[in-house]
């Protein structure tokens, strides 16, 4: 005798009222913009951010808060790396959530960044793993408008601002400096470990998407997060760690 087996069911095949109802959401509530960083430092970076918004709670889900800017919905969440970077997109990618930003730091890979500098690239190479799932190909981009008013944006600010090819990786640990020196001599700009995976879920459901990324890396001098920085540049690259959230916002007021 055959007998029907069930469907195998997973967590992408999740309908958005089954995400709205674990995440106790009311539709009031559902965010118009979520902001995800990557960071390891996220006591730090969570502080940061969730002082400028109001009526902050965290959802059920951990590490995900949803606060008020302008008493619009917005969801921020420290997520490190692309198998988090997904998540975060993902659940509210599903719920209609209009846009996608991305925010951290990167490591340049070009002779003329400095620390502090910001990269808004239109473009993503997808070689973390995960993008390729959400239907990109090699590469991914980003919304071209919605970057193109994040890098005047900056330039108003005083910031050094860069696009072009940027590349996300599986780890900062996981990369050689024959690796670092291809990658440079390909053309790429920068890397990150979130980018592509972010504008990869917001391509798949819709949403506009964005990132900036504060250089922090100098990979082809050889100089690591590990490297203390002198007093200018640290203060550059704190600036524009706190600019990068600001004007993330104000994306959220263009909406």
């Amino acid at each position: 005798m055959n007998e029907s087996q069930p469907d195998v069911r997973s967590l992408m095949d999740i309908m958005p009222a089954e995400w709205q109802q674990a995440l106790e959401l009311d539709d009031a509530d559902i965010p118009v913009a979520v902001i995800s960083e990557g960071s390891w430092w996220r006591a730090q970076r969570t502080d940061w951010r969730l002082g400028m918004l109001d009526d902050v709670r965290e959802l059920v889900f951990p590490d995900m808060f949803l606060g008020r800017w302008h008493d619009r919905p917005i969801v921020y969440c420290c997520a490190y790396g692309a198998p988090r970077a997904v998540e975060v997109a993902h659940l509210f990618g599903s719920l209609g959530t209009r846009l996608a930003v991305q925010i951290g730091t990167c490591g340049g890979l070009q002779g003329d960044l400095r620390p502090g500098d910001v990269v808004v690239p239109d473009i993503a190479i997808c070689h973390e793993g995960i993008a390729s799932i959400y239907g990109a190909g090699e590469r991914t981009s980003a919304d071209s408008e919605w970057s193109a008013t994040a890098r005047s944006n900056l330039e108003d600010r005083g910031f050094r601002v860069h696009n072009g090819i940027h590349l996300t990786w599986y780890s900062i640990f996981a990369q050689s400096g024959a690796m670092v020196e291809q990658w440079r001599d390909t053309g790429y700009l920068s890397v990150d470990m979130e980018t592509a995976t972010t504008l990869a879920v917001a391509n798949h459901f819709d949403m506009s998407g964005v990132s900036l990324l504060v250089v922090w890396d100098e990979l082809v001098r050889g100089r690591s997060f590990l490297d203390r920085m002198d007093r200018a540049d640290q203060a550059r690259l704190d600036r524009a760690n706190a600019a990068v959230f600001e004007v993330a916002l104000d994306l959220v007021d263009a909406l």
